[in-house]
């Protein structure tokens, strides 16, 4: 038996990174394949029974895992994107929220034929969409301006908000006719619930904040103190509120995200790599609950409940919660379309399903089976569209190519300058001022400031940046810049120069673990590339061509040419390393360092 549930545990986990790899490697929305995954591995073949691997233990490993996804997506949310969207949220997730139960609880009595107290809190259920369904679709859409922020804040901020709407409603159902102590209990636990989750959290934060600032806790337990703190604070509150703990966790979170006093990147990096463990271990298990009879609640009342949700609920409390706002048609369009449910939704249906059965309520085991349909319906529709539609409404980019170039000198400019030409947007960053003002001059995006600062992964858009390049003397602010911006860019778009000494530095200096990949190639670092263009070296770009093709390029210009881009067709940007050779194609456009002529030769031009 015990081999068994470890066998099922592995293959929980197998599966679930196994569906993450194929979302990333088909750019295909995870969160679809995870409950494809989940649904076979459990009720069609019965490789997984969760209930018989955890029993009790499930729906307890589940808040935790919630509460842990909710705090790591509290370190997302930095109080200074609020000063354009914060009016928007905040309508999101009060006036959305109550229009979106309001019509969901209606259509749950009308179309389903639910009693009206089962009705409000299935209603009050399903108003959340969760940060265990947003998240993976952002990380996939790559969402561009505003529209990204307002999303993030909106999908970890409805988690607590739409959780104490459902404590609420389930309180009041329980106390139902007897009018004035449902009144004043639900009073009460509204400002119980904001006491303790916003006073907790903050305590909570703060004291991790001390103990990093003053060394109480050593390097290597940080991270695992964190998490405990985590869990107690989520623990702590729900003992004492029900529901509090989610908002607790959450405001701890965003309490750490923007304290100035200790470094959290860590912390951050921690959180993020357990996500990616849990959220598709949950709902690989969540999904592997069903039973094939729970189909037999997919009909047409229920298809036009779930209707109702997507294309009149979210509209409406999407339309009234913008009104007056600088949103444009584009994007209130896509954020009428983005509200998938996913983990919380799941989480807080199976509690409050099995309180009711238990007390005795009429039609409430039709809570969970209604609630798991609305999830796998939206996320597989509203999931699956949403990138899609971010394209169309060109809300996102697809892949971006653009570079962010760290250090604004006379050849980095030149190099930016000849990809802006091409069409990729370019970014550079630089602490001389005289640099950045020759940059803007130029035309040239730029920003003054020091490209490791706490806080310039706040400060710069990125919007249409998908690469890294680290230019300056400075090899270890070269790396650190690598090192600083790793949770933004993957290890092998974030690149640097050549250090000095390349061989003796691979012994001696900084870890390759914390570089990034070698630029152009060995040798050629900053002062002799630094050289070459004092010399009169040109920065070319070359169609390569039947008649000039790459190896007539290397034959016209010699062993000092210098190749150092590489355009393909599909607009794709391509960087020499010393890693990994390129081998161009015709048709591409390359980018490189060559001497100027000295004389004319008899060769086809090049562009």
């Amino acid at each position: 038996m015990s081999e068994n549930i470890l066998i099922s545990l592995a293959l929980i986990i197998l599966l679930g990174i196994g569906g993450e790899w194929l979302g990333w490697r088909f750019q295909f929305p995870s969160l679809v394949l995870f409950l494809i995954i989940g649904f076979i591995a459990g009720p069609v073949t019965g490789f997984i029974n969760t209930d018989a691997i955890l029993g009790k233990l499930l729906m307890p490993i589940v808040s935790i895992s919630v509460a842990i996804i909710l705090f790591e997506g509290g370190l997302s949310l930095r109080i200074k994107e609020l000063e354009h969207i914060g009016k928007t949220v905040r309508n999101l997730i009060t006036t959305g929220v109550l229009v979106s139960w309001i019509i969901i609880t209606l259509a749950a009595h009308y179309v389903l034929g639910l009693n009206f107290q089962i009705a409000s809190i299935l209603g009050a259920i399903l108003v959340v969409t969760g940060p265990t369904a947003i998240g993976p679709l952002l990380r996939h859409m790559q969402l561009v301006g505003r529209i990204g922020s307002i999303v993030k804040w909106e999908g970890i901020m409805i988690a607590p908000v739409g959780a104490l709407l459902a404590v609420l409603v389930f309180e009041t159902i329980t106390l139902y006719g007897e009018f004035q102590e449902a009144t004043s209990q639900t009073i009460m636990g509204v400002i119980k619930t904001i006491l303790i989750g916003s006073s907790i959290g903050t305590v909570s934060a703060s004291f991790i904040t001390l103990a990093f600032k003053k060394d109480w806790i050593p390097d290597y337990l940080q991270n695992t103190v964190a998490l405990l703190m985590v869990i107690l604070a989520y623990t702590g509150s729900d003992i004492l509120q029900s529901n509090a703990g989610l908002l607790s966790v959450t405001v701890m979170g965003i309490v750490l995200a923007n304290q100035k006093f200790a470094s959290v990147t860590q912390l951050v990096k921690f959180k993020e790599d357990l996500r990616v463990l849990l959220i598709p271990s949950l709902f690989i298990m969540l999904a592997a609950r069903l039973k094939v009879s729970d189909l037999s609640y997919f009909n047409k009342e229920s298809l036009i409940f779930i209707l109702i949700i997507m294309l009149i609920a979210r509209p409406v409390s999407v339309l009234i919660s913008t009104h007056g706002s600088p949103l444009n048609w584009k994007e209130k369009v896509f954020l009428c379309w983005l509200a998938p449910r996913g983990i919380v939704v799941a989480a807080v249906s199976s509690i409050f399903g099995l309180s009711l059965v238990e007390a005795g309520f009429k039609q409430a085991e039709y809570l969970v089976p209604i609630t798991f349909l609305v999830i796998i319906i939206t996320v597989m529709i509203l999931g699956t569209g949403a990138a899609p539609l971010a394209r169309y409404l060109k809300l996102s980019q697809s892949n971006p190519q653009g570079p962010l170039i760290v250090g604004a000198h006379t050849w980095a400019r030149k190099l930016a300058q000849a990809l802006q030409d091409e069409g990729f947007q370019v970014l550079l960053v630089d602490t001389n001022r005289e640099n950045i003002s020759n940059a803007k001059l130029s035309g040239l995006p730029a920003y003054n400031g020091n490209i490791i600062s706490e806080t310039i992964v706040d400060e710069l858009d990125l919007s249409g940046i998908g690469k890294m390049l680290a230019l300056t003397y400075n090899d270890e602010v070269n790396s650190l810049a690598i090192l600083h911006f790793s949770q933004i860019f993957i290890k092998n778009e974030a690149y640097q120069l050549c250090p000095k000494n390349y061989e003796e530095s691979q012994k001696k200096d900084v870890s390759k673990a914390f570089r990034g990949r070698i630029l152009f190639g060995k040798n050629w670092d900053y002062t002799y590339l630094n050289r070459r263009i004092d010399s009169g070296a040109l920065i070319k770009k070359t169609t390569l061509t039947k008649e000039f093709d790459f190896e007539a390029f290397k034959k016209y210009y010699g062993e000092s040419a210098i190749p150092l881009f590489l355009i393909a067709e599909t607009k794709k940007l391509f960087v020499f390393t010393k890693d990994k050779p390129l081998q161009p194609k015709l048709g591409q456009i390359l980018i490189s360092l060559v001497d100027p002529p000295v004389k004319e030769k008899d060769v086809v031009k090049s562009k």
